[in-house]
């Protein structure tokens, strides 16, 4: 995409085009090799009166503009289709509602031809939300929006696509009740780059409406709680069951977002399944027998919350856990964790998995609805751990959790829980489990959720540090909170098809945490922001522990192995540190190295602080190539799609929503605000591969928090 668009050969007609959006969309095609055909009536903002001069005068303009274009001034109906739209007599209706398609109508089947179309809709935020004493108007312009969704439907086997926007700009009919700076702000030509990029044959969006106005485009979808069923089997339905169920029926907690007509109708197929045979409902639209003979029920368990649980812990249970992941008095750093009486006595960032655990294993998740198996079936998947502030060396916690997600697997499930933990009302940390239970998939659940996998740069790792585990180690660990006698009696074990205990995976854990901190942050444990990892393979006790470490900024990519077989047993694994307290960045160019270096590494520090609330702003991924040279010099990702975020330099294994490509020198000119990235991107000097409409969502992160 280093050239403009361009639409050389094809034909476009815009409606309403003597002024205003009409107008613009004209003109803007016009210049861009499209022959017009410029409809407009000609009459006035009441809909009366008819003349040829407001389209004439545009034509004019294309034409004096080196464009192609000639005027129709037609407005009149089709008689083959005028009892289509009989009970639409009102004069709003006709002119938006029938008129549009009136028009579609005519060109539907040239479209299909062609084997190409491409439609725009314009629809309104009065159709869209409503408006008070706009009835009519609101009524007929989301009447659009359901034409121009099925229109979507039938035309996409033929190439055609249809879209709807809803926009906001100045004209002659919002000049009577806006003030004049701001319809002067709302120009129509920040609406235009919409409907062109819609309408070009590399867009392949399709069904989707926008609101566009002021330079600012946005995608609206529908979004459904996941609901409630109000009635049993053989048993009436009554309003004041409909009532006491209201705050869960309209809980938007897990909303699902049904992406066409079979997925609405099939979840209530689902509930007369499951009303029938009194199991309630599945969360995805999935057969009843299904989920009976796996115990999984998502649409039961995703959002249910656990019981609140209390973790009560003194010093010692600091020092117990210490010795469990390892440490040992013989190293002198390692006595701040191992002795109270030291004067930088602190408690491992690891032991905030310890006070979740509590919640998840005090009974509380067989208490689910729909998860019904087998215990014994349950494997700890991944864990994800994020500290807010450094864990109290004792204290009275309480843990929340609830059920995030539950997917299908085929050979088995897996259960996403969520714990926050408090002291008091203040957030200590947050905790991720995933559970995979053996045996519980083919319930026809969703296979994936929004976490991207994460693998470690591809070249030799920056640091390695080995510690050989006791063969007592599980049996020290267990003492933390983890009783499970997979760990401990050789007799469970065996039942689980091992030759002997394991050590725990979250033992291993805290082993592969500990040696970045010591690596990376001198033992500071109020560095440590979160780690994320993936169990492959046990590790029996008395095996040594051998941890691969790549630094990317802040963050350091993780792999861990047992040095005797080479088996890699926690893989996808990062651990991500605060920045050092003298608030220097982690990330500096050197001698006659990238000025964006400097960039992204405050867009890193900005990610740390106020990447939630940037995900819920952005919820994209985008990577960065950096040139010099003409040579891509530099390669960056920033996920602002899951967690909270994050910045990653080097080659990225995931999927990117858009890739841009610049130089360093544009990089800073468009940062600094001396480069319009749009005039860049005409010029070629800014390339974008994927869904360029993201691209909008930059001054995000390049504006509002980067602070440059």
């Amino acid at each position: 995409m280093s050239v403009p668009l361009v639409f050389d050969g094809k034909v476009v007609i815009v409606t309403g085009a003597g002024g205003g959006l009409g107008r613009e969309y004209a003109l803007a095609f016009g210049v861009r090799g499209a022959s017009v055909v410029v409809n407009d009536l000609g009459g006035d903002i009441k809909g009366g009166g008819k003349s040829s001069n407001a389209a004439d005068k545009v034509v004019e303009e294309i034409k004096a503009k080196g464009g192609k274009a000639v005027a129709n001034y037609g407005g009149e109906q089709h008689p083959a289709f005028i009892n289509t739209f009989a009970c639409i007599s009102d004069l709003i209706h006709r002119v938006h509602l029938r008129g549009s398609f009136m028009v579609t109508r005519a060109a539907w089947n040239h479209m299909k031809k062609q084997k190409f179309g491409r439609i725009i809709m314009t629809s309104s935020a009065a159709g869209i939300y409503g408006n008070f004493g706009q009835a009519n108007y609101s009524a007929a312009k989301l009447g659009l929006l359901g034409l121009a969704n099925t229109l979507a439907i039938e035309g996409q086997k033929y190439n055609i696509h249809c879209n709807t926007i809803a926009p906001t700009a100045g004209s002659r009919l919002t000049e009577t009740v806006m003030p004049p700076v701001l319809c002067e702000s709302l120009k129509a030509e920040y609406v235009a780059p919409l409907v062109l990029w819609l309408s070009h044959d590399q867009c392949q969006e399709n069904g989707g409406l926008f609101e566009v106005g002021a330079g600012w485009i946005g995608k609206l979808r529908w979004e459904r709680s996941q609901g409630r069923i109000v009635r049993k089997k053989n048993q009436g339905m009554f309003p004041e069951t409909v009532r006491d169920q209201w705050d869960n029926i309209c809980d938007f907690t897990n909303a699902t977002k049904p992406a066409n007509i079979n997925e609405s109708v099939a979840t209530l197929v689902e509930v007369l399944s499951r009303v029938e045979t009194d199991e309630g409902i599945a969360p995805n639209p999935t057969s009843a027998m299904a989920t009976a003979a796996s115990g999984i029920s998502p649409l039961e368990a995703v959002g249910q919350k656990l019981p609140e649980s209390t973790f009560s812990y003194s010093q010692t249970q600091c020092i117990l856990y210490a010795l469990g992941v390892g440490m040992s008095t013989k190293d002198d750093d390692h006595l701040k964790f191992l002795y109270e009486g030291h004067e930088d006595f602190s408690c491992l960032p690891t032991f905030g998995v310890i006070p979740s655990q509590a919640a998840m294993m005090d009974g509380g998740l067989g208490s689910v609805p729909g998860l019904n198996f087998d215990f014994t079936r349950l494997l700890h998947g991944e864990q994800y751990l994020e500290l807010f502030k450094p864990l109290p060396t004792s204290g009275t916690l309480t843990s929340q959790a609830r059920i995030a997600d539950v997917l299908d697997k085929g050979s088995g499930a897996v259960i996403l829980l969520d714990v926050h933990t408090y002291s008091g009302k203040e957030l200590l940390c947050y905790n991720q489990y995933s559970l995979f239970i053996v045996g519980a998939g083919g319930f026809g659940g969703k296979r994936t959720s929004d976490k991207s996998t994460v693998t470690h740069p591809n070249r030799t790792p920056d640091a390695v540090m080995t510690d050989t585990t006791t063969r007592d180690q599980a049996a020290l660990y267990r003492l933390s909170g983890d009783w499970n006698p997979l760990h401990i009696d050789p007799s469970f074990a065996a039942m689980g098809g091992f030759k002997s205990p394991i050590l725990h995976g979250l033992c291993s854990f805290g082993f592969a945490a500990r040696h970045v901190l010591k690596q990376y942050a001198n033992n500071d444990a109020s560095r440590f922001k979160s780690i994320k990892v993936r169990f492959v393979k046990p590790v029996l006790p008395g095996q040594s522990l051998q941890t691969e470490m790549w630094k990317e900024g802040n963050r350091i990519h993780i792999q861990c192995k047992v040095k005797e077989s080479g088996a890699v047993v926690l893989s996808g694994a990062y651990v991500d540190l605060h920045a050092a307290a003298d608030g220097s960045p982690q990330i500096l160019p050197e001698a006659g190295g990238l000025k964006s270096e400097l960039v992204f590494a405050e867009i890193g520090r900005r990610i740390k602080d106020l990447g939630a609330e940037m995900v819920k702003k952005v919820n994209a991924v985008f990577g960065w190539e950096i040139t010099k040279g003409g040579d891509i010099a530099a390669q960056w990702t920033i996920d602002l799609k899951t967690g909270a975020g994050a910045l990653h330099k080097g080659p990225y294994s995931g999927k990117t929503d858009v890739t841009i490509t610049v130089s360093d020198g544009d990089f800073m000119e468009v940062v600094q605000g001396k480069l319009n990235p749009q005039k860049a991107f005409f010029a070629g000097k800014l390339k974008v591969r994927g869904n360029i409409m993201l691209s909008q969502k930059l001054e995000v992160i390049l504006k509002d928090y980067a602070k440059l």
